[in-house]
Parts: C-alpha cells; structure tokens; sequence
C-alpha cells in the first residue's frame, strides 16, 4: 500500500479516493470467477478451510467457488474505503493494523502493530543490459530481475538469436542459461545490504564471461547446481496512455492465496513471501529481522534508441527470469508481435529436475533435448502467464495478453 502511495505522490492526477471508486464497487457488488481462477481456487480448499477468516471469505460452504459464480468481499471494501478515506495510515495503524497484528501473533508469528507502522516503500534506481539493440530494465534485489539480465548477458554471448525461435538448440541452450543464471540466484540474491557482490557487478558482461564456459552446445552439464524453485500466484498487468507513458506493474502475496490466512474482520489477506527465505547459516538470503528476502515478481520494461518500447512482464514464482528472456526473445530476435511472443511454447524445469514441455513444442525438438541428455515429459499445465504492451517509433501500440491465464489486451 506504501508503494501505491508514493506513486500517487509523485504520478498521481486523480484525486486519492477516486482510485478506490472501481475497487470498492468490484468488491462490494461481486465480480465473476472466471475459468483459471476457478481452476486454481480449488486446489485450495483444504488450507482456506483451516482459517477462521478465510473459511469464511473465500471459500462458500466449506467450498471453493465455481466458474461463473458471483464472488463478493463486502469486509475487503470497507478496509479499502477506510484507506480511500484516511489515507494509508488507514491500513498501517489503527483498527486494521490491530487486528493483523492480532492474527499474526495468535498463529505463533512475531508481527506486531510497530512493525506495520514502521513499513516504508523505497524508490531505487533500475539495473539494466543491453539486449539485441535495446536496453533492458529489471527492479534491483532483493527482486531476481537480475537474473533475466544474466540471462541476457549469456544470450548475447552465445549468440542464441541466430537459433531459430522452434529449434531444440535454442531451447538447448536457454535452459543451460537458466540453469547457471539460477544457480547464480540462489547463491547471491538477497536483500541488497547483505549480498557480497552488488547486482550491478552481477549483471555485468565481464561477470557473464565467467559463467559463460559451463554452458555445452551439443551436451546438458550435469555439474551445474540445480536451483531451488519458489513457486507463487502473481499478477501482472501493464498500462500505457494517450502521452506515452507506460507502466509495468507486478503484484502478488505469493502463493495462490497467500499464507492462506485472512483477517475476519477487515478481509484482508495475509501474504507469504518469507517463504523465499532460507535457513543456512551465514547465507546472505538466510531469515533475519529487518530484512527483505529473495523475491521472485519481476516487471520488466525496454528502451530502444532512447524510447520506450516494451512494457512486459511474465509471470509464475520462479519461472519469471527464464520467461522474460524467451518472451523477450521472441519479440526482439525473431520479430514475433506480442501476442505470438506469448503464444509461443514454453520449457521449465520441475523440482525434480525433469525438463517440462507444454504441447506445442515439436518431437523433433524434444528428440533433440534429449539427445543432449535432457529428460522431458509433458507439462500438466500451462507454464507461466504474461502480458506485453509494445510502442513502436511512431507512437502505435500493440498489446498482447496471455491465454494460459484470465486477462485481456484491449484499448481504446
């Protein structure tokens, strides 16, 4: 909500409770669950029914509502009134803070109403790298936006634009990127005052250059450490105007429905992203008061010659990194539009290490995968989800959305 603020403050044209007008009649009068969505609410069933309040907001008679039926979150427009009316101190102290505090502690958690009102939102200065004739931006740490520009660094290196977009070389030597720039992740990233080298050195080309020779063209090395994978719900969206402006918006509370626990009275759902913590002693992204740990939502953007030229982002936890650098890809190297970008048939790794493949991707691609030693099965479900909005140089839009998920492309 701070953050929200500070965009208001320095952006905003609107007057403050007029951006709380649409929200607050979507939650009071009911919107209607669409087929992802409904998807996804099922399989969350069993955790909502263990907490009070989010038994009794999100879930209707001990289930999860079905496609097309009217949600409605009357306790959430009351909090989201009480902001739109006092301001973000609305939501920080008094009654809300209050209560979080209270529910937090009462399931063993340490949060307490000082905390809430301490939080601050920070703005910080975006890294970056060049990609294929544009300049590519990422939040900093303690966000893995990082490693998308690794990712890139590592692309450029071994010219992975020359591959064509349905080859298994590309897709060969994507995921062995991935894998190095991962590796990379979970041994560094953290909140930015305990990392040991800044992410400007670690998205450098010179630090590419020392990652570079684990990557095998014809043969998967084995040797590179396989990365843990967080997995999170995450929204993104991207919104341009009349002027030019554009903004790449991420959000989420992590997993599908967070901690699964929701305040009864104020219907405020609480996040769990301390979940991307670790434990390791001595580790810079190991748990520790006042600190931010690994986050996985990354809004991307990109300039070419000085301009604005791609809104984009691709969401699903940990998948982030290696969606924007195919996404990414897609759009600069092999001049796909938007919504082919998005379309396009994506690969990910499993926890178990097993490569996943959404149907789309050719037996021949897959034969060439697993003659350099991959192992491959089919993907249950979509990877990912994104959305992208590019302006070309005389100022025209185009947008795309992705179908793996509910959303849209529109404008007007």
């Amino acid at each position: 909500m701070k953050a929200f603020e500070e965009l208001y403050n320095k952006f905003g044209v609107l007057s403050w409770d007029r951006l709380f007008t649409d929200a607050v009649q979507i939650a009071d009068e009911g919107f209607l669950v669409t087929p992802r969505v409904a998807y996804d609410w099922a399989k969350n069933v069993a955790p909502l029914s263990q907490d009070v309040g989010a038994a009794m907001h999100l879930l209707h008679n001990g289930n999860a509502p079905k496609m097309g039926d009217r949600v409605q979150f009357g306790a959430l427009a009351n909090s989201l009134k009480s902001i739109a009316k006092d301001g973000v101190d609305a939501f920080y102290k008094g009654s809300i803070a209050s209560e979080i505090a209270e529910v937090v502690q009462a399931k063993g958690g340490f949060l307490n109403e000082d905390d809430l009102g301490a939080a601050e939102a920070d703005w910080v200065e975006p890294i970056s790298t060049k990609y294929s004739g544009h300049q590519v931006f990422e939040i900093p740490p303690n966000g893995q936006g990082m490693v998308a520009l690794i990712m890139m660094n590592l692309m450029e290196l071994l010219d992975v634009r020359s591959m064509a977009h349905d080859s298994p070389e590309r897709y060969h030597h994507e995921i062995e990127i991935g894998r190095v720039a991962y590796a990379v992740r979970d041994a560094m990233l953290a909140d930015p005052s305990h990392m040991t080298m800044s992410a400007e050195e670690l998205t450098s080309m010179e630090f590419a250059k020392t990652l570079y020779h684990q990557i095998k063209p014809l043969k998967r090395n084995p040797k590179i450490l396989l990365p843990d994978l967080p997995s999170s719900d995450t929204i993104y969206l991207s919104v341009a105007d009349k002027n030019g402006q554009m903004v790449s918006l991420i959000y989420s509370i992590y997993t599908d429905f967070g901690s699964w626990i929701v305040t009864p009275n104020s219907g405020i759902v609480l996040q769990s992203r301390g979940a991307c913590f670790n434990t390791i002693p001595g580790h810079p992204n190991a748990i520790g008061p006042s600190k931010r740990p690994l986050h996985t939502i990354i809004p991307g953007f990109a300039l070419k010659n000085g301009n604005p030229a791609f809104s984009f982002g691709v969401m699903g936890g940990a998948y982030q990194p290696m969606g924007q650098a195919h996404v990414f890809s897609n759009l600069v190297d092999h001049g796909f539009d938007p919504q082919a970008a998005l379309d396009h048939p994506r690969m990910f790794w499993a926890p178990d290490g097993v490569l996943e493949a959404e149907s789309g991707i050719s037996r021949a691609v897959i034969g060439g995968l697993e003659a350099r030693g991959h192992e491959i099965r089919q993907s249950n479900t979509p990877i990912g989800g994104g959305q992208i909005i590019q302006r070309d140089e005389r100022g025209y839009y185009c947008g795309g959305s992705d179908p793996r998920k509910d959303g849209l492309a529109i404008g007007y």
